[in-house]
């Protein structure tokens, strides 16, 4: 196990993580770290839990309009798939006809 440093909302934090996880753990403190300040520049530093409670709130916010995006992307991709395959099973069904050998006149 690792010991990693971090920053966050002008505070000090010691914590531990699985060894390679260090720069990962640090690059999401960051990302907590600029939501607090976010947070701290509204509403003035002094209640810590209020403080925490914001920022979670925020990155939560966050998260669920990116599930949502995801969400409307995958639905779109789906709706391509199932055009796509309505359009070739169309295709198939033309060229079938056109292989049928036409009766002698």
């Amino acid at each position: 196990m690792a010991q990693v440093k971090l920053e966050v909302g002008g505070r000090q934090y010691e914590v531990m993580c699985r060894d390679g996880e260090e720069e990962r753990l640090k690059m999401l403190a960051r990302l907590v770290d600029s939501r607090a300040s976010d947070v701290i520049r509204s509403i003035g530093r002094g209640n810590e839990p209020r403080e925490l409670l914001l920022t979670a709130l925020l990155l939560a916010d966050e998260l669920d309009e990116a599930r949502g995006a995801a969400a409307s992307a995958r639905t779109e991709d789906v709706q391509r798939i199932a055009a796509m395959e309505h359009c070739a099973e169309r295709l198939e069904s033309l060229a079938s006809r056109l292989e049928k050998p036409r009766p002698a006149s």
